[in-house]
């Protein structure tokens, strides 16, 4: 399993911008899809983004299509996620997440997990 820590939440005016980073250990990093999921308090986990192996493939959740960007450099071991246009309802914290072959929506084929960052966004 790949080991992960994500960075770079905190509060934001609505409207505003965060770069979340996630960075993984190990040398086999590059060989994982990774995806963005978030929980606000009282809901259940739910994905936002998810990006394959290569880069090349990307899939978002309709709530953030077009605001949000998933990103990595396999180089560094590190999966990004760029957030603009934030919204209060964008509230919450924030996980990223590894899986071995493709990527996917689903909470449960996601096998490693960080410790979540926190992003609060204020009206």
């Amino acid at each position: 399993q790949v080991q992960l820590v994500e960075s770079g939440g905190g509060l934001v005016q609505a409207g505003g911008s965060l770069r979340l980073s996630c960075m993984g250990s190990g040398r086999a990093f590059s060989s994982y899809a990774m995806g963005w999921f978030r929980q606000a308090p009282g809901k259940e986990r739910e994905f936002e983004a998810a990006i394959n192996w290569s880069g090349y493939s990307t899939d978002y959740a309709d709530s953030v299509k077009g605001r949000f960007t998933i990103s990595r450099d396999n180089a560094k071991n590190t999966v990004y996620l760029q957030m603009n246009s934030l919204k209060p309802e964008d509230t919450a914290v924030y996980y990223c997440a590894a899986k071995r072959g493709g990527s996917s929506r689903r909470v449960v084929e996601y096998g490693s997990w960080g410790q979540g960052t926190q992003v609060t966004v204020s009206s």
